[in-house]
């Protein structure tokens, strides 16, 4: 098992706590073979400590004793996306706003278009405690980096954990928008994006991941020295 990368589990769990995208509930995880991916410990994520184990869970079979039962998510996104090496799952007060309404946002800025073609919907306010429930999730999710619960928060998929933790803040701040496009009365008139724009916009280049993650993660005392 990297030490490196149970460190970049914990300062994820960290970083998502100081942003606000999750409090007592949630959970976030790296791929770390095939077959195997590190979980944060089961415990409210701002609360890990440095140095604190991470677990070891198989992509397929029971979940080990003590993690949480939602992790099951990780497991299909894992098994069902072979360039999958983040995932998160987070509670934000935009997102679960939105989601408690029945509703996804649409793609109105840019940090919107990398959930293209759009944000998955599950219209199902029960805890993901069972393989079906967690099949049903992630096939809601279709070809998007993300999905919202009805009631029940978001999890997000990325090449990488730190840009599935990136990702986790872009759908909390589309979500953001959405809201506020909404209270304003334009929403349904208001400029969508559509694919191509999107698809042109949503870059990797420059950082963008990166720069995010850095910002996110300043201050952590795991961070290694500059």
């Amino acid at each position: 098992m990297s030490d490196d990368l149970s460190r970049t589990v914990r300062i994820a769990a960290r970083a998502l706590a100081r942003a606000g995208l999750v409090h007592a509930y949630g959970h976030c995880s790296a791929r770390s073979d095939a077959g195997h991916f590190l979980v944060c410990p089961s415990r409210p994520m701002g609360q890990v400590r440095p140095g604190e184990a991470c677990t070891l869970v198989p992509v397929e079979g029971p979940l080990p004793d003590g993690v949480l039962g939602e992790v099951r998510l990780h497991q299909r996104i894992y098994a069902t996306r072979p360039g999958a090496g983040g995932v998160v799952r987070f509670m934000s007060p935009s997102m679960m706003a939105l989601a408690a309404l029945g509703r996804v946002p649409a793609m109105r800025h840019g940090f919107g278009t990398y959930f293209a073609p759009r944000v998955g919907f599950w219209d199902d306010i029960q805890l993901v405690r069972d393989d079906a429930k967690a099949r049903g999730v992630i096939e809601a999710m279709g070809d998007s980096a993300g999905v919202m619960m009805r009631g029940n928060g978001a999890v997000v998929a990325g090449a990488s954990l730190e840009e599935a933790v990136v990702l986790a803040w872009y759908l909390e701040d589309m979500c953001r928008i959405e809201l506020a496009a909404l209270a304003s009365g334009l929403a349904a008139s208001a400029p969508v994006i559509g694919v191509e724009a999107a698809a042109e916009r949503a870059t990797r280049a420059g950082r963008i991941f990166e720069r995010m993650w850095d910002y996110l993660t300043e201050g952590d005392p795991e961070l290694p020295p500059a």
